[in-house]
C-alpha cells in the first residue's frame, strides 16, 4: 500500500510537483524566514533554519533570495509580520488533514482553506480534531542506486532508524524528530545518496481508498490545498494501493 508520504515522492518524480508552480520560492522564502524569527539567524545553531535552507538550495532558489528571507526574519524591513498556523480537517471519505502554513493574514487562510475543504465535502475542525491521528517524525529520502529495499531498510534499522517504505527508484526512511540529523549523516557516511530530510507528521491511523474515482478525489483536494500560497505542507492519513495510486497519478 501507498500512503501520502509516498504518493508525494512518487508525485515529485514524476514532475508533477511544486517545481512548476510559480509561488513555489514564496513558499521556501516565508518558511526561511519564520525559523530565523524563531531561532535565529545562524543556521549553525538553528536547525530548522538549516532544513529550511536545504529545501531552498534543492530547489534551486537563488542565493539572494534566501539571503533576503533570512534578513526578513531577522527583522530588517518592512514587511508584515507572518506567523506559522496549523489547522486541522476532514476531507472526502473521512481522510484527516493536517495543513502547515505560514501567513500574514488568519482571515484569508483560514477562509482559503474552508473553501476548498467544504466544496469537497470535507470540513475544518478544531485543535487536537484529527492531531491524534498522527505522529511527528524525521523523514529521510534516500536513493536506492544499486540497493534493495530490504539491504537499505536492515542497514538503516542498524544506524538507528525506526521503519522505512519503499517508494518507486526511492527509500524513505524514519526517525525522532531529534535525530533527524544525526540518522542523516549516518547514511552519507555510510555511502548513501540524501535526496531530501525534513520534520514530517506520519499517519498513524489509516483510511483505505482503493476505488480510483475517491482517491482522485482526494488527490484532487490535497493538490488544490497545496497550490494555496500560504500552505508550507498538507498531511493526510490515506492509504492507496500502487495499482491505484499509478492510475490516479496522471
Amino acid at each position: 500500500m501507498s500512503g501520502h508520504s509516498k504518493w508525494s515522492t512518487i508525485k515529485r518524480q514524476k514532475g508533477a510537483n511544486d517545481a512548476k508552480r510559480g509561488n513555489l520560492f514564496t513558499k521556501l522564502g516565508n518558511a526561511i524566514t519564520v525559523v530565523v524569527r524563531e531561532g535565529g539567524e545562524s543556521p549553525d545553531s538553528n536547525f530548522k533554519l538549516r532544513l529550511a535552507i536545504e529545501a531552498a538550495r534543492a530547489a534551486n532558489m537563488p542565493k539572494d533570495n534566501i539571503n533576503r528571507a533570512i534578513d526578513r526574519g531577522s527583522g530588517k524591513g518592512n514587511d508584515k509580520p507572518l506567523e506559522e498556523l496549523t489547522y486541522e480537517a476532514y476531507g472526502p471519505c473521512g481522510v484527516a488533514l493536517m495543513v502547515d502554513t505560514v501567513t500574514d493574514s488568519r482571515q484569508r487562510t483560514g477562509a482559503s482553506l474552508r473553501s476548498l475543504i467544504e466544496r469537497a465535502g470535507g470540513s475544518l475542525g478544531g485543535v487536537g480534531s484529527v492531531a491524534w491521528m498522527f505522529k511527528p517524525m524525521g523523514e529521510i529520502e534516500v536513493l536506492k542506486e544499486d540497493r534493495s529495499f530490504d539491504d537499505i531498510m536492515l542497514v538503516s534499522a542498524d544506524l538507528g532508524a525506526h521503519d522505512a517504505e519503499e517508494a518507486g527508484d526511492r527509500v524513505l526512511i524514519y526517525t525522532s524528530p531529534n535525530e533527524l540529523e544525526n540518522l542523516k549523516q549516518k547514511l552519507l557516511n555510510s555511502g548513501f545518496q540524501v535526496s531530501r530530510s525534513e520534520l514530517t507528521q506520519r499517519q498513524t491511523n489509516i483510511v483505505r481508498l482503493e476505488d480510483l474515482g475517491k482517491a482522485k478525489q482526494v488527490l484532487d483536494l490535497v493538490d488544490k490545498i497545496e497550490d494555496l500560497e500560504d500552505v508550507q505542507k498538507v498531511y493526510a492519513n490515506f492509504d492507496i494501493s500502487e495499482n491505484v495510486m499509478q492510475r490516479a497519478i496522471v
